[in-house]
């Protein structure tokens, strides 16, 4: 409710007033500011028909902060010459000035003062003319509409123009806002006047639970794959053997991504020992001896280094197991695809953390090439509403050949990597009994990088971890990703 001292002198104005009162002159004549006298205005619309308001626009001249600084102290020039001793003053000093550069132009160009750069002190300003300002001339050019720093402007007042309504009255009842069981059994109610239910009021939102920006983002690329016709592979085995997320992939023991400086290894239990064991024979021979056109890495495998548990460090390990899987029965083309999470031993910093989340996609079939990948990856790419794409040749222990995926980011305007591709070696499928002519084409990038971009979020900590701001999490906008 308004203050009521200023409801009750307005409604006093409005009873004495032939016609009506327009509120700026009442605020005026009540001495308070305007936006209270509108509250007061506002107050009494929600009782009822006491008064009537008509909200009115007007549109007059007035000076800006500047038109008014020269209407009261004078033109910048005229300033700038007032400040200029007899025997002058340097540059220097002058536009230390608040309005030294602009009246300094402005007198230079009305050759009111002059310029002695030969002086030995610097710089110097002196008078060249003998000028008399009245207040007649600073009045005149602050007025002057044609300014082009617009000392005058051209502003729009709103007011109300208040009347009586047809319930007017001086005194106010308060209206009640709920019908109690007490008014009911006395029959008070019936006396009461009653506040008019707003039916158009907003209730009161339910609390409720709220998605990760990180999860709504994944539900988008979830959508994505099924759209296209891909079947989600089950990922929720984070503990992996080291057999399936390197062996398998013909990825050599003394590879430096199995070294503890980039994966996390289990001390309990710390070995695997469920292996098909005559899959977990070819894959040594591959490895050790070669085999199926390739000549191998030559070494020792070593059946000791592929029981060691891990936390996988990516889901193609969740590819091979589905891809085994395929093998052991009548071939049937596929397209596979998985969202989860994976873990690296990577130094902390805002764009790293010691988990994230891999989105991978797999399709198997015979006779695929690399135009192939390359077509369903522009395909992927212009769902997420990525057009501009670029392939890089890449190394990869289990792919050959390998891309790398980039595209041209409008707000960078240069090219990033989006993502990571290539054809499954020969060395990683015929060892699992799939047909010779069957290739598979695989591509995969993080869910956490294109989240970042979404949602404006710099730090990767500040999406996911214990510093997340929850706040966040309820704020953030359902993910719709531009297409």
């Amino acid at each position: 409710m308004a203050d009521t001292g200023v409801v009750e002198s307005l409604l006093g104005l409005v009873e004495k007033a032939d016609g009506g009162v327009d509120s700026l002159e009442a605020a005026a004549g009540l001495g308070v500011d305007h936006q209270l006298l509108v509250g007061a205005v506002k107050s009494l619309q929600a009782l009822g028909d006491l008064i009537s308001a008509e909200l009115r626009s007007s549109k007059h001249w007035e000076l800006s902060g500047e038109g008014t600084e020269i209407a009261e102290q004078g033109s910048h020039e005229a300033r700038v010459f007032g400040s200029i001793p007899p025997q002058g003053l340097t540059q220097s000093d002058l536009m230390k000035l608040s309005f030294g550069k602009i009246g300094f132009s402005k007198a230079m160009s009305s050759k009111w003062i002059r310029v002695d750069k030969a002086h030995e002190g610097g710089p110097r300003v002196f008078r060249t003319v003998r000028i008399k300002f009245t207040w007649t001339v600073i009045t005149a050019f602050s007025e002057n509409r044609s300014s082009t720093r617009v000392l005058p402007a051209f502003r729009t007042v709103k007011s109300y123009w208040i009347t009586k309504g047809s319930s007017f009255s001086t005194t106010i009842t308060k209206q009640e806002t709920e019908l109690t069981p007490e008014m009911i059994a006395s029959g008070s109610w019936k006396e009461k006047k009653f506040k008019p239910y707003n039916f158009q009021a907003m209730g009161v939102a339910p609390d409720c639970g709220h998605m990760h920006p990180l999860m709504k983002v994944r539900t988008q690329f979830r959508q994505i794959f099924l759209e296209m016709g891909f079947t989600e592979m089950p990922t929720n085995n984070f503990i992996e053997s080291s057999f399936w997320n390197f062996d398998s992939l013909f990825q050599p023991q003394q590879h430096p991504a199995r070294d503890q400086h980039d994966t996390f290894f289990l001390s309990d239990p710390a070995l695997a020992h469920d292996f098909p064991q005559d899959y977990l024979e070819r894959v040594k021979k591959v490895h050790s001896e070669g085999g199926y056109g390739s000549q191998g890495y030559k070494y020792a495998w070593k059946v000791e280094e592929a029981q060691k548990n891990i936390l996988r460090t990516h889901t193609t390990a969740v590819s091979a197991r589905m891809l085994y899987k395929l093998a052991q029965q009548k071939f049937t083309p596929v397209k596979y695809f998985s969202i989860d999470r994976v873990f690296r031993n990577e130094t902390l910093d805002a764009t790293h953390l010691a988990e994230f989340h891999q989105i991978e996609g797999v399709v198997a079939d015979r006779g695929l090439t690399l135009g192939d990948l390359m077509g369903i990856l522009h395909a992927f790419f212009t769902k997420l509403g990525i057009t501009k794409l670029r392939f890089k040749p890449a190394y990869n222990p289990y792919t050959e050949p390998s891309m790398e995926v980039f595209s041209y980011h409008e707000g960078l305007k240069k090219w990033v990597e989006v993502g990571n591709s290539g054809v499954f070696r020969p060395e990683m499928l015929l060892p699992m009994g799939l047909p010779e002519d069957v290739s598979v084409i695989a591509w995969g990038l993080s869910l956490e990088r294109p989240t970042m971009i979404k949602y404006g979020i710099n730090n990767i900590r500040e999406l996911v971890g214990h510093k997340v701001n929850l706040q966040m999490v309820y704020d953030s906008p359902v993910c719709r990703l531009e297409s």
